[in-house]
């Protein structure tokens, strides 16, 4: 991981109220990296050959204290697993019913000023769109 990358990282962690280790570093990193919303198997699997300490048990303990912290949003798009996405700002996700890729897409929510400049304090806001993506429909006009 370089300077910057862990620099980032130790921010981040601290910023959010989370003491800064190894294995929190690196999944950290591995979302930054990787925007294809994983869920903690697919991180699991992608880290554990360089880092043969990381246990299963380990990343989803982290993805969840990541999530409480408000580090991570937990996507629920698909009802069998949860997907982990480290960007916070709004926005909404699509999900291709097709190859299953999760995307980010950027729709502004016209109600939302309406709940957050009220009396309530909103934790979170999810969109999901299913559908077919560009590139399976691609695939299908070819056939």
């Amino acid at each position: 991981m370089a300077d910057d990358a862990i620099e980032r990282g130790v921010k981040l962690l601290r910023d959010h109220g989370l003491k800064v280790t190894p294995q929190r570093l690196v999944i950290l990193r591995y979302l930054e990296k990787y925007r294809n919303h994983p869920n903690a198997d697919e991180i699991y699997n992608a880290l554990k050959s360089r880092n043969p300490s990381l246990s299963k048990t380990t990343v989803y303990n982290t993805l969840e204290t990541m999530h409480k912290q408000r580090l991570v949003d937990v996507l629920t798009i698909s009802e069998s697993e949860r997907r982990y996405d480290l960007r916070r700002e709004s926005h909404h996700h699509f999900m291709c019913q097709e190859c299953g890729r999760i995307l980010d897409i950027e729709i502004a929510c016209p109600n939302c000023h309406r709940i957050i400049n009220g009396e309530h304090r909103v934790d979170e806001v999810h969109g999901y769109f299913k559908g077919i993506c560009s590139e399976c429909l691609t695939k299908e006009d070819k056939l």
